[in-house]
Parts: C-alpha cells; structure tokens; sequence
C-alpha cells in the first residue's frame, strides 16, 4: 500500500477512527477485524490479528480460535458482534433484520452498526491487496497461520 499514497493514508486513517473512536472495546474491536479478515480470505490479516487479539486486547483466546475457523462463539455479545459482521461481509451490507436486531439487543449502537462498515472497507483494501501482491506470513505470525 506504501506505492499508493492515497491508499495507504486511507488505511490508515480509517484504522485509527475505529482503534479511538468506535465505541467498541479492543477485544471487539478484533473480533470485527478478524471476521473481516476471515470472510475475506486473507491468511496474512487472520494471523496478524489473532497474535494481536492474544497479545494485547484481553480477548478470550478461544473466541480468537473460534472466529477463524468459523466455529460458534460463546460469549452471546461477541456471538451477536460477529454474526453481525459476517453477516455484513457475506451479504455485501445486505444484513439480515434478525442479525441486526441481535446486534442492537446485544447493547450495540446504530452508529457502531456504521465502524463495522468503516472495519469492512478497510480490511478490504488490505485484503485485496496481500492478495495481489501475494504476502507472506511473518515468521512472527507463523504459529498463528
């Protein structure tokens, strides 16, 4: 992304928005990246999130498990979060009424209905291009392909 300026600054400047201001706390704001990351099939954004997930957001690491292999998720809040989420990316924002009620009852906000919008952009163009340019896995991420 450093070749394109505007791309990356894009990036960038969307991913501090969520990491400050979107309301979720730093375990659900991985859960977001990581289903993000998983519906879009990049093995580079799952393994790098997961190691952060581990390191420093306090979120349960078999949540961290659960999402990349699209296991069930116990927590019924970060369950509703990443239903919504996977729901968001499959659909293409086509999310189901049951999916976004849920979302709402889990204690969400309509406008962190919107930062998941903001996570799945982002990730995107992340996505596309660790794709493009075929990125490999950092030796540090490795025990987390």
């Amino acid at each position: 992304m450093a070749h394109a300026p505007g791309l990356l600054k894009t990036y960038l400047e969307g991913y501090m928005a969520f990491r400050t201001a979107s309301g979720f706390t730093p375990a659900e704001q991985q859960v977001v990246f990581l289903g993000v990351s998983k519906l879009n099939g990049c093995h580079y954004s799952v393994a790098a999130h997961c190691i952060v997930a581990d390191r420093t957001s306090n979120l349960d690491p078999a949540v961290t498990a659960a999402i990349p292999t699209g296991s069930a998720v116990a927590d019924p809040r970060l369950a509703a979060l990443a239903r919504f989420t996977s729901g968001m990316v499959k659909a293409r924002g086509h999310v189901s009424s049951a999916d976004g009620q849920a979302f709402l009852a889990a204690g969400y906000s309509e406008p962190q209905t919107l930062q998941v919008f903001l996570v799945t952009a982002m990730k995107t163009l992340s996505s596309h291009s660790n794709h493009v340019f075929h990125t490999a896995i950092d030796q540090r991420f490795a025990d987390y392909a």
